[in-house]
C-alpha cells in the first residue's frame, strides 16, 4: 500500500552510539548487509534487499561456501566462518532465502540455488550470520554514510535552510533558517515539536557545517505568531506534513499538533571560508562508524558524506598510527576515540581509510561553465562575475593561466582534477553572449574553492585582447599524486668530494654550481651532498610524462632519454628561505622500481620502454647516480634547510601539489652534514633543533 503523509509527524534523533546496520554493498544484482556490532563491520546477521525490503537468510544448509560468496559480495576477501541460530539477534520482516546452495565461485548470492524468494519454513530464530576476513579486496565500493531516508525507507532528495531573518538572507552560504527537506519533488518544512540540538547537529553536518549554535527561539516564535495572525503571509509550505532527511532519525506519529517549523543555526569555520578545499583527505588509520564524521568535523567540514575503505584514495606512507577506531560521533578529535595502535592488528597501507566530507554549498558551481568541448569535461572556460553590480557571463584571459588555476576551475565545476590548462582555445566556440573577457591576471594558490577567490586584476587587462587566447581546461575525475619518502632521504644523506674528471657529463647537464665553470678542469673536485629519493604514486591514476616518446630528448653523454627535462629540484636554503645551493634531476628513467605485492610493474626504461609510475608503485633514484646531489662546494658551515620538490613546474597534473615538497633541517660543520626532521609538506617548524643525541646518532656520514 502506498505511503500517504499523516497529518502530523514527529521525529526524534536516535543515539549516535547505537549501532546502525552496516553498509549495504552489491557487486551483483542483490544488495546485502551485515547487522551486528559497529566496531566489527566484517560480521553480523546477513540481510538481503529484495523488492525494496530488507529480510534475513535462514541457516538451513548454510555453510562456508555460501558465507564466502556473501563476504566477497560485501567487499571482503573471504569468509572465516558462519553463525547459526540468530547469534546476532533475530531480524524482522521476511525471511527471503532458505536452503541456499552455492558452489563458492558465484559473484553474488542470488546466483546460488535456493527455495526461491520468500519460500521458507524457518523462523527468525534461525537467522544466519557470517564472519568475514576484515581485509577488503581491491576495488571495494565505498560506504555512503549519509543515507537520507524518509518514511518506510523512501529517499529524501535534499535538505536546506530557508532564511527567515533579513540578516540571514544576505549570507552565502545560508547558515541559519527553517529546516526544509525535498521529498517526492516538493519542499516541506520540519516540525519543531521535540526538536533538539542533536537534530540541529545532524542538519548542520549534512549541509557541510562542523557544528550548531542555539537560535533565538523567542524571536522566531514572535515571527511565527505574526504569520499565523496574517493569513496572507502564510506560506503554503507551513501547513504541509513535515519530513526528515537522515537515517539516524525515526518516524513517530503522536496525535498532537505540530507547532512551528524547526529553526537551525550552524557555524562556518574560517578555514573553510578561506578556501580549504580538501573535501577528501587520506587518513592513515582504519576508522569505522561515526569516526568518519569526527574526522570531517575536526577538519572544519560537516559530517561524512562517504567513507572509503581499502586505500581507495591511495596508500599512505610511514607508520599507521590508529586502527579499529571506535567513535560515538560526539568526539571533538579522532584522538578522543578509543582505538588500537596501527601495529597491534597488522593493518597495512592497503587498508588505509579515507573520507569525503559534506562541504557548504556556496553556489560557486553556478558561476562557472564550459563551452564548445567535445565532451562535458573539457572546453572554453566561462565565468560569471559582477560588472557594475550586474552579474555577467564572460571568458577568462589566458595570460598567466596554468595548471594550478585549471585545478581550481575543475574543482569549482565539480569535475575533479585538471589534466590540461589551455592558453589557446580557438578550436572551441564559446557562448555567443559570453565573448567578452571579464577576468584577467588570474593567480591561484591551488587551494581555492572557486576562481572568484583567486587573485586577479581589478580592472580587466588582457594585453592580447582575448580572441583565440582564452583560457580553457580539460578535467578528469582522478589523477596521480607523487609523494617522497622523507625517511629515506634522511637516512641516506652523506658528503662526497668528487674529482672533476668524473663530472664531465654532470657538468654538461647543469648539475653543478656556476663556479664549476671557472675551475681548471679536470683538476680539483666538487663537494656534493648526496642522497637517495623514493617517489611514490599515491594517486588514483598512473603518473606519465606530459609528452610521448617521439618528443623525449636524447642526451649523448649519459646516453639516455629525458622524458621530463626537470623532474625534481634540489635546494639548500638559509633558515629565512634564501637559496645558497641548488641542483636538479631530469627524469631520464621514470619507471616502476618496485611495486607492492600483488601489483605488476608496468613501466621500465630498458630498450626505450614506456616511462611512468604505476598507482601504488614507486620510483627510486639512488644516491650513487649522476646529478643525485646538491653541489655545496661554495657553502660555508651553518644551519640550513634542505629541500626537494618533485614535478616543480607542474608539467604533469596531480591531485595534490601541496605534498610535492620535502624539507629537512640540515647542519653542516664544514666536514660533516646531518639531515634531521625530514617531512613532506610546505610547512617547517623553525624552532626544531638538533639534539645532542640526534647528532651523535647521525655521525656516520663523514666525507
Amino acid at each position: 500500500m502506498a505511503w500517504s503523509p499523516p497529518a502530523t509527524l514527529f521525529l526524534f534523533l536516535l543515539l549516535l552510539g547505537q549501532p546502525p546496520p552496516s553498509r549495504p554493498q552489491s557487486l551483483g544484482t542483490t544488495k546485502l548487509r551485515l547487522v551486528g556490532p559497529e566496531s566489527k563491520p566484517e560480521e553480523g546477521r546477513l540481510e538481503v534487499l529484495h523488492q525494496g525490503q530488507w529480510g534475513t537468510v535462514c541457516d538451513d544448509n548454510f555453510a562456508i561456501q555460501e558465507a564466502t560468496v556473501a563476504c566477497r559480495q560485501l567487499g571482503f576477501e573471504a569468509a572465516l566462518t558462519w553463525a547459526h541460530s540468530a547469534k546476532y539477534g533475530q531480524g524482522e520482516g521476511p525471511i527471503w532465502l532458505d536452503n541456499v546452495r552455492c558452489v563458492g565461485t558465484e559473484s553474488s548470492l542470488d546466483q546460488c540455488g535456493s527455495n526461491g524468494w520468500g519460500v521458507s519454513d524457518c523462523s527468525h530464530s534461525e537467522d544466519v550470520g557470517v564472519i568475514c576476513h576484515p581485509r577488503r579486496h581491491r576495488g571495494y565500493l565505498s560506504e555512503t554514510v549519509s543515507n537520507a531516508l524518509g518514511p518506510q525507507g523512501r529517499r529524501l532528495e535534499e535538505v536546506r535552510l530557508k532564511p527567515i531573518l533579513a540578516s540571514a538572507k544576505q549570507h552565502s552560504p545560508v547558515t541559519e533558517g527553517a529546516v526544509e527537506v525535498k521529498y517526492e519533488g516538493h519542499w516541506r518544512q520540519v516540525c519543531d515539536q521535540g526538536w533538539t540540538m542533536n537534530n540541529s547537529r545532524v542538519v548542520c553536518g549534512m549541509l557541510g557545517f562542523p557544528s550548531e549554535v542555539p537560535v533565538d527561539s523567542h524571536y522566531y516564535r514572535k515571527v511565527w505568531d505574526l504569520k499565523m495572525r496574517d493569513p496572507k503571509s502564510r506560506s503554503p509550505a507551513w501547513g504541509q506534513s513535515p519530513t526528515w532527511p537522515t537515517a539516524r532519525c525515526r518516524w513517530l506519529q503522536p496525535g498532537a499538533s505540530c507547532g512551528q517549523p524547526a529553526q537551525v543555526a550552524c557555524t562556518l569555520w574560517s578555514a573553510v571560508w578561506q578556501g580549504l578545499t580538501s573535501a577528501h583527505r587520506r587518513q592513515s588509520h582504519n576508522a569505522k562508524g561515526p569516526g568518519q564524521s569526527v574526522v570531517c568535523r575536526q577538519l572544519g567540514f560537516g559530517s561524512a558524506r562517504e567513507a572509503l575503505f581499502g586505500a581507495r584514495l591511495g596508500q599512505g606512507l610511514g607508520p599507521i598510527h590508529l586502527s579499529e577506531v571506535r567513535c560515538r560521533g560526539y568526539e571533538r578529535t579522532l584522538s578522543d576515540c578509543p582505538a588500537l595502535e596501527g601495529s597491534q592488528n597488522g593493518c597495512q597501507h592497503e587498508n588505509d581509510a579515507a573520507v569525503r566530507c559534506n562541504v557548504p554549498n556556496m553556489g560557486f558551481q553556478n558561476q562557472v561553465r564550459l563551452a564548445g568541448g567535445r565532451i562535458p569535461e573539457e572546453g572554453l572556460l566561462e565565468v560569471q562575475v559582477e560588472v557594475n553590480g550586474v552579474p555577467r557571463w564572460g571568458s577568462v584571459c589566458s595570460e598567466n593561466w596554468g595548471l594550478t588555476e585549471a585545478m581550481v576551475a575543475c574543482r569549482q565545476l565539480g569535475l575533479g582534477f585538471a589534466i590540461h590548462a589551455y592558453k589557446e582555445t580557438w578550436f572551441w566556440s564559446g557562448t555567443p553572449r559570453a565573448q567578452e573577457v571579464v577576468m584577467s591576471g588570474v593567480r591561484c594558490s591551488g587551494t581555492e574553492l572557486a576562481l572568484q577567490q583567486c587573485q586577479r586584476h581589478g580592472p580587466v587587462h588582457c594585453s592580447h585582447g582575448g580572441g583565440r587566447f582564452l583560457a580553457g581546461v580539460s578535467c578528469m575525475d582522478s589523477a596521480p599524486d607523487l609523494v617522497m619518502n622523507a625517511q629515506l632521504v634522511q637516512e641516506t644523506a652523506y658528503l662526497e668530494d668528487r674529482p672533476l674528471s668524473q663530472l664531465y657529463c654532470a657538468h654538461e647537464e647543469n648539475c653543478l654550481s656556476k663556479s664549476a665553470d671557472h675551475m681548471d678542469w679536470p683538476y680539483g673536485y666538487r663537494r656534493l651532498l648526496r642522497f637517495s629519493t623514493q617517489i611514490y604514486n599515491l594517486g588514483r591514476t598512473d603518473f606519465r610524462p606530459k609528452t610521448g616518446r617521439d618528443s623525449w630528448v636524447w642526451h649523448q653523454c649519459h646516453r639516455h632519454y629525458h622524458s621530463i627535462e626537470v623532474f625534481t629540484h634540489y635546494d639548500l636554503l638559509t633558515l629565512n628561505g634564501s637559496k645558497v645551493a641548488e641542483g636538479h634531476k631530469a627524469s631520464f628513467c621514470l619507471e616502476d622500481t618496485n611495486c607492492p605485492t600483488g601489483l605488476q610493474r608496468r613501466y621500465a626504461c630498458a630498450n626505450f620502454g614506456e616511462q611512468g609510475v604505476t598507482v601504488g608503485c614507486w620510483d627510486t633514484y639512488r644516491h650513487d647516480i649522476d646529478c643525485q646531489w646538491v653541489d655545496i662546494t661554495d657553502v660555508g658551515p651553518g644551519n640550513y634547510i634542505f629541500q626537494v620538490i618533485v614535478n616543480p613546474h607542474y608539467e604533469v597534473a596531480e591531485s595534490d601539489f601541496s605534498n610535492n615538497m620535502l624539507q629537512c633541517r640540515c647542519k653542516y660543520d664544514g666536514h660533516r652534514v646531518w639531515l634531521h626532521n625530514c617531512h613532506t609538506g610546505n610547512s617547517y617548524p623553525a624552532n626544531a633543533e638538533l639534539s645532542l643525541e640526534q647528532e651523535q646518532r647521525l655521525r656516520n656520514n663523514l666525507i
